[in-house]
């Protein structure tokens, strides 16, 4: 499996799970991330065991560019041709995918020795490119799961590795739909959602609002335009004009904390905005939702073209017991569907998002009503230890397929 290590939650708890399904798989990462999301025993054992790629010395790099024919035969000049000549969306894509290619004789080098059955690419961009070329190399199947960036924003080769993949992962049903219309078989892709892993996240014990109290807004996430908080922070002045009692929390950091905070006292919220500037960690999610009385993500698509896939961070708010306000896009509508486990609006519409948190601030029985068949919704449909089986069931046919090892990377 490839990918950049376990700074991301899904993927490792995605490990964690395929680890205890008995499913034996090595983890490598272009580069170790800067920072985790969990503070556990095991995921301090994965990272510890994970393999980085980059840097990669140039000597040796240069080497194993120079021996791939010798070492990988006639698939090395099927992988430089397709990374010379391929389909591709971008003069820049094709530059990178050449290097990439590099890289890829350097890791197959080192992993020809080893058993690997399949090379799994968490991510469809620069990490799916070397995985791509990288099995091409050592002649085993080759599987992706694409997400939100890795798609649209950053897209490189995306047809390539569609038609030279074994399955695609498709974490929604927008996903699936998107792929296909990109050329994918439907034997190809495989729809499993990015669950969470509900035993840690619980509702808090009976509590009721008190009349006239202040409605607690709950958000987080990493504070980049993708999240669209500024729509929220706009909503909240919105809900301030209208007489509508509330404090509201923006849990997370990122390159827009102080853009924010200046929209905060641009807005005179200082008083009932807060915007932490501070990443939550996965053990402390729980506190953190028990505190509030509505969730809400407003997610966009950004001006660079990223954009949220499936949020997890929404899926833990549900389980907690909130009731959600979310928007219409991408995978969202999969989990929340609008009046029966959340709230959905049009994205970049702070008046619509102002008028969802007003409703539920005023209407508590439609909260409860909506927070429990929320959480019912998670529980059934986005248990990680459930919803990861259509994978696993892949990996073992794998597995199947060629012997006891499962050499991946992600």
């Amino acid at each position: 499996m490839t990918g950049n290590g376990i700074g991301n939650a899904w993927v490792a708890n995605e490990l964690r799970i395929i680890g205890e399904r008995g499913i034996p798989f090595v983890l490598h990462s272009m580069r170790r991330p800067d920072s985790t999301h969990h503070e556990s025993e095991w995921a301090r054992r994965i990272d510890a065991r994970t393999r980085v790629l980059y840097p990669m010395p140039p000597l040796g790099l240069a080497f194993s560019v120079l021996a791939s024919p010798f070492l990988f035969g006639g698939r090395a000049f099927g992988a430089l041709m397709n990374a010379l000549f391929g389909e591709r969306e971008t003069l820049r894509g094709r530059v990178a995918c050449l290097f990439h290619f590099f890289a890829a004789c350097h890791w197959a080098r080192q992993l020809r020795t080893e058993e690997v059955s399949l090379i799994h690419s968490q991510w469809v961009h620069s990490t799916g490119s070397i995985a791509m070329y990288g099995a091409w190399l050592l002649g085993v199947p080759f599987s992706f799961t694409g997400h939100a960036a890795d798609l649209f924003r950053d897209r490189v080769a995306l047809r390539d590795k569609i038609r030279r993949a074994d399955f695609i992962v498709c974490i929604s049903l927008f996903h699936r739909e998107f792929f296909s219309s990109e050329g994918a078989r439907p034997e190809q892709l495989e729809l499993v959602y990015c669950g969470i892993d509900t035993r840690h996240f619980s509702p808090p014990g009976p509590h009721s609002r008190r009349d006239g109290a202040p409605v607690r807004i709950r958000s987080s996430g990493r504070l980049v335009e993708k999240k669209g908080f500024p729509f929220l922070i706009e909503a909240c002045g919105l809900l301030r004009d209208r007489g509508v009692p509330f404090e509201c929390t923006i849990g997370g950091s990122g390159p827009m904390e102080a853009e924010l905070k200046e929209q905060v006292e641009r807005l005179r919220l200082r008083d009932s905005v807060t915007v932490t500037g501070r990443a939550i960690k996965q053990e402390e999610i729980p506190e953190f939702m028990h505190a509030g009385d509505v969730y809400a993500l407003p997610c966009v698509w950004a001006s660079d073209n990223d954009v949220d896939g499936l949020p997890q961070m929404l899926m833990e708010a549900m389980a907690c017991g909130l009731p959600v306000v979310s928007t219409r896009l991408v995978g969202i509508p999969d989990l929340v569907h609008h009046e029966k486990t959340g709230l959905l609006v049009e994205p970049n519409d702070a008046h619509q998002l102002a008028d969802a948190l007003q409703r539920l601030a005023e209407e508590p029985g439609l909260g409860e009503q909506l927070a429990a068949a929320g959480r019912q919704r998670v529980l059934e449909n986005f248990d990680i230890a459930t919803s990861l089986e259509p994978l696993v069931r892949r990996y073992r046919a794998h597995l199947g397929r060629h012997g006891d090892d499962c050499g991946a990377a992600r």
